[in-house]
Order: structure tokens, then C-alpha cells, then sequence
């Protein structure tokens, strides 16, 4: 028995190893060795860094530029653990990694930004690159410059060609997608003038709601993550002229003033987000919910009842924000899952989830060339039969 369960661990390893092969598992990794003087460095004072993998053919004056996630770190203790991780150092970080769904170099795969430059920027300070602090503080020797680190992983590649660039996309997942929404404008105006730009947000539209007993976790959460690492001086002045520097960690309060078109794709179920702002285990101490808010399917009737409230909270949310401009676009499926543009099972496959006959990679194509519809809402759970292929889990 052990013999036949050590082999199929065999196999599954092998068919994974084939795939980072057959969609480029050596991307090796660049550190931006010149941003240290500038203090632009992560969490524990070592370079930022990126992987980029060469446009090519129509794509060479193409970019896409795709942030990691990764969460945030609230309090000196979070940041501490991450320092010494690959979310705090690139000392830590893996030294080449593989390229998949947007990413992909795969023609098949990734029919409309296969050829392009594909860059997968590390995230590496905790608060979704918007951190500016000068001090630091010789106890921990924490370095919270997250602002200072974005823009020098883009200067470094406007010298290395994006400058001419003809298209562009600033895209990323979970805290990487908040950051491509709040440096959506900015990343746009380092840009010649002539170049098309549009940013592509991967569940990282996180909402400003009650958890399930009426208290602010996320609110709470986010103003820490803001006072410690001092964003209020580089999030968007469109928002924070307009309300409290917490408050514009939400994207529902920073899109409605946005300039660069933007596209949505999110889950309105998304796990994070049920798990996190919905039900924080703080909201669940009596566990009542500790099935419930993992999985869908054991959902009570009135909890259930509350998870439909909540989607229609985030269809609101995204209504106020991205939903008054026609050049924004939406992908929102019904399904339990979180981050899905990086995988090549979710982003474009026969697996993919389908809303109105359509997949995430087909859709965000549509969208950025201007192809057709450009606003795909699905219905609420659990009408959507293709969330059971791979997708109704983080």
C-alpha cells in the first residue's frame, strides 16, 4: 500500500514538473541592486525583485506586469515573522520560478499576451507597496518603504525597454490586485502619453463591510497596516482628499475617482474575503461557523442567507466604484475561490469557470482589445455548474 500511494505521489509530481516545463519553469529572478541606495528595499533591507520573462514577435513593446499577493503585516510582530520569508526578503525567494495563465509564454494558453513582456513582481513589504517610513527601527530593523520599492522595480523596467512601450497592463493577485488598483494611475503616468494603459485586478477588490456580529475587522485591520507602514502619504490624493487614509485601502472608495480604465475579476464569493472580513475567527468564537465558512455546501439556511446578503454588499460595492465608467470591466463568478489569473487550470482551460459562455483569459482579452462585451456578472450561488472544476476552492 505504501509502495502504490508512494507511486502515485511519483506521478503527480512528474505531471507537475512536465507542466512548469512546458510553461517555462526557469524564469530566473532579478534583484534591483541599485534601489538599495535609494532605500527602496523589503521588509528586512534586502533588494526588491522580479522575474521577467522577454517579450517577443508582435509582443516585444507589449508589458504586463503582474504583482504577487501575499497579505499584510498590521503589527511589528506580523512583520517581524515575515522578514526572514520570501513576503519580507529576497534573500528568501525562490531563484527561478514558472510562468503560467497570464503569464504564460504559450500561445494556446495565453492567446492574447503570450508574447509579451511578462514580469511577476515579488512582493516583499506587506502593505501592497504603499509603505514610506525614513526611520528604521534598530530593534527590528524592519523597513517599511513598499512605495519606494514599486517604483523602483518600474524605473528599472522603463530603462530595460518599457518606456516604448505600446500596451501596458499593471495586473495582481489578492494584495498584489489592490495594489494594481492603488497604483493603477501612477503606474500610467510613468508611461509616454501614446502608450494604451489598463490595470487588471485579480481578487483584490476586498470591501468595506461588517463582519457577521456588525463589528469593523477589516477596517480595524487595514488602518493598522496603514499607521504602521505610513501609506497615507502615497495612496491615491483622489481618495485620501476625500476621506480617512484607512478607508482608501478599499477599492470600492479609490475606483470612483480613477483615471485608467480597470478590470475586475473576482469571485463574489471570494474565500479570503468570506473567511477574513465576514466571519474573522475574532467574530466566531463558538465556532458556529467554522464549517460553514470553508466550505459553502455545509452552510445552514441562515447562514447561507447571510453569504447572499454579503454578495449583494460586494456587487454594491463594486456598482460605486468601478461600475459608472463603460471603459472598466467585470468578470464576477459565483464561486468559492480566490486569485485564479496566475493558474493555467482557472485562467484558460476547459476546467476554466464559465460566465455567459465565457473564461476569464477569453474575457480579460475581450476587454483590453475592445472585442465585445466587456461585463460578465454571474448568477448567485449555487447556480454556476463549472465552479466544481478546480475553482470553488482557494
Amino acid at each position: 500500500m505504501a509502495d502504490a500511494k508512494f507511486g502515485q505521489c511519483l506521478n503527480f509530481l512528474l505531471c507537475v514538473l512536465l507542466l512548469l516545463k512546458a510553461e517555462g519553469a526557469s524564469i530566473g529572478i532579478t534583484l534591483v541592486e541599485n534601489a538599495v541606495a535609494k532605500g527602496a528595499v523589503c521588509l528586512d533591507g534586502s533588494p526588491p525583485a522580479y522575474h521577467f520573462d522577454k517579450g517577443f514577435g508582435t509582443g516585444v513593446n507589449n508589458w504586463l506586469v503582474h504583482i504577487e499577493g501575499g497579505a499584510w503585516c498590521e503589527d511589528v510582530n506580523t512583520c517581524l515573522s515575515r522578514k526572514n520569508t520570501a513576503l519580507g526578503s529576497s534573500l528568501k525567494m525562490d531563484k527561478e520560478i514558472g510562468f503560467s495563465g497570464v503569464l504564460s509564454s504559450k500561445q494556446a494558453s495565453n492567446p492574447d499576451f503570450y508574447n509579451w513582456n511578462r514580469i511577476k513582481v515579488k512582493y516583499c513589504d506587506g502593505a501592497s507597496f504603499t509603505g514610506d517610513v525614513e526611520a528604521v527601527d534598530p530593534a527590528t530593523g524592519l523597513y517599511y518603504r513598499g512605495a519606494r520599492v514599486f517604483r523602483a522595480i518600474i524605473d528599472d523596467l522603463l530603462a530595460k525597454g518599457m518606456s516604448n512601450a505600446q500596451n501596458a497592463i499593471l495586473s495582481g493577485c489578492s494584495a498584489g490586485g489592490l495594489a494594481s488598483i492603488l497604483h493603477c494611475d501612477s503606474f500610467h503616468s510613468l508611461l509616454p502619453k501614446t502608450t494604451k494603459v489598463k490595470c487588471f485586478a485579480d481578487a483584490g477588490y476586498f470591501i468595506h463591510a461588517t463582519d457577521i456580529n456588525g463589528g469593523q475587522s477589516i477596517e480595524a485591520f487595514f488602518s493598522d497596516v496603514v499607521k504602521l507602514h505610513a501609506s497615507a502619504n502615497t495612496l491615491p490624493a483622489s481618495c485620501t482628499s476625500r476621506m480617512r487614509p484607512e478607508l482608501c485601502f478599499f477599492p470600492q472608495y479609490v475606483t470612483q475617482t480613477m483615471q485608467t480604465p480597470m478590470f475586475i475579476m473576482n469571485a463574489a464569493y471570494d474565500s479570503w474575503q468570506i473567511k477574513n472580513i465576514l466571519v474573522p475567527t475574532s467574530a466566531d468564537r463558538n465556532k458556529q461557523w467554522s464549517e460553514c465558512r470553508l466550505n459553502l455546501k455545509k452552510c445552514s439556511a441562515s447562514q447561507l442567507k447571510t453569504i447572499q446578503d454579503f454578495r449583494l454588499q460586494f456587487l454594491n460595492a463594486i456598482d460605486a466604484g468601478v461600475g459608472k465608467s463603460p471603459a472598466n470591466g467585470l468578470f464576477i463568478h459565483s464561486c468559492y475561490a480566490h486569485c485564479q489569473i496566475g493558474t493555467q487550470l482557472t485562467w484558460l482551460s476547459n476546467k476554466s469557470v464559465i460566465v455567459d459562455k465565457t473564461t476569464i483569459g477569453k474575457a480579460a482579452g475581450d476587454w483590453f482589445y475592445g472585442r465585445g462585451p466587456s461585463r460578465r456578472i454571474d448568477c448567485a450561488y449555487p447556480c454556476n455548474p463549472t465552479c466544481q472544476n478546480g475553482s470553488d476552492t482557494d
